[in-house]
């Protein structure tokens, strides 16, 4: 099924949706217009989405534009679709030989083998054959007949998947490796560590649903992020649920909002179970996790959503040091303790229960 024109303009107003939310939330409150002055501001589109920072400091265009170089650089790297990079070479020598890779590549591999086990199995990298088939966020999304899913089950196994300090491989010729989800989590991390080294104390990076701070904002205060509403109605599809208030710190979602297409009445959204090759079927509408890095909560935020509120909740607490904001199926809006005192319920559609 090729996308229809209504769906690609449903994918643009989320990006835009999600950069509007940011820059409202985080940069207009509580900063004056002396501080807006003094912040350097760049939106660029990488990586599959639009990437916005604000940038406060004497570098900050030199710097913004480093970080501009940073995610194209990984984009070529780490992208699922792109013809030269490190995934490109495992994918291709899957079931042949292991591919000696970049340092960033094999870190980058590592964490989502790590989440891997800890949610045995349900976030997995090897999804690529069935990401593949179903192409959603391209135009060539479809829906994949059961007998064509039957036979690319048993290549999604993250088992399958060896790493070594400087080379991975997959043992099965037809795995595909998808870095989609967690592949910004890392450049966020990425981004930051470049402010740092330019004397950047103050700066925010949004890649679509993930947001990275640095420090606080330039008058103190902390960053006010939105969190979207997942099932904006009417003509303004800039709708938020809350806020929540943080200060180096890693601001990731995960929904079923974010890429999709409708058929049969039905949506089909991004977010792949690796058992049963369909969108995951869960309670959650979206889960924000909180933590210091994005590379972490990038790689947690796929297999909480997939796993369900309570589920989700327990793979959370046995990682450590992750907080989340949980948005139902059923538009309840449950957050974890650690936000109890920095989560701000701002409901505009007023279609959402905030249960404290």
């Amino acid at each position: 099924m090729i996308l229809t024109r209504n769906v690609k303009i449903r994918l643009a107003a989320v990006l835009l949706l999600i950069l509007l939310t940011v820059i409202l939330t985080a940069c207009n409150t509580n900063v004056d217009m002396e501080d807006q002055a003094d912040g350097y501001e760049a939106d660029t589109f990488a990586m599959g989405t639009v990437i916005s920072q604000k940038v406060y400091g004497e570098n900050g265009e030199l710097t913004s534009n480093q970080v501009i170089e940073k995610m194209k650089y990984l984009e070529g790297l780490l992208t699922f679709n792109a013809p030269v990079g490190d995934i490109n070479e495992i994918n291709v020598n899957a079931g042949i030989k292991d591919t000696k890779l970049d340092p960033e590549t094999i870190k980058v591999i590592k964490k989502a083998q790590e989440a891997a086990e800890l949610s045995s199995g349900v976030f997995d990298i090897t999804v690529g054959p069935l990401v593949k088939a179903w192409g959603i966020g391209t135009d060539y999304a479809r829906i994949p007949a059961q007998e064509e899913l039957q036979k690319l089950l048993p290549l999604v196994d993250y088992r399958s998947l060896q790493v070594d300090q400087d080379s991975a491989g997959l043992k099965k010729a037809g795995q595909l490796i998808d870095l989609g989800g967690i592949a910004k989590g890392y450049a966020g991390d990425a981004a930051i560590e470049i402010y740092k080294q330019n004397g950047i104390e103050s700066a925010y990076i949004s890649l679509g649903g993930n947001v990275v701070t640095l420090g606080s904002k330039p008058d103190g205060s902390p960053w006010k992020i939105g969190i979207s509403n997942p099932r904006p109605k009417g003509s303004n599809a800039n709708q938020i649920v809350g806020a929540v208030k943080v200060t180096d710190k890693a601001v990731v979602t995960a929904g079923n909002y974010q890429r999709y297409f409708e058929e049969g009445g039905q949506r089909y959204h991004h977010i792949l179970d690796p058992t049963t090759g369909y969108p995951a079927k869960s309670d959650l509408m979206s889960v924000t996790l909180v933590t210091d890095s994005s590379l972490a909560a990038d790689a947690l935020d796929t297999a909480v959503f997939i796993l369900g509120f309570e589920k989700g909740k327990e793979l959370i607490r046995k990682y450590g040091g992750v907080e989340a904001i949980f948005i139902t199926q059923a538009k309840k809006i449950y957050v974890t303790d650690g936000l109890k005192d920095k989560f701000e319920f701002q409901d505009e559609s007023q279609e959402f229960e905030y249960v404290n």
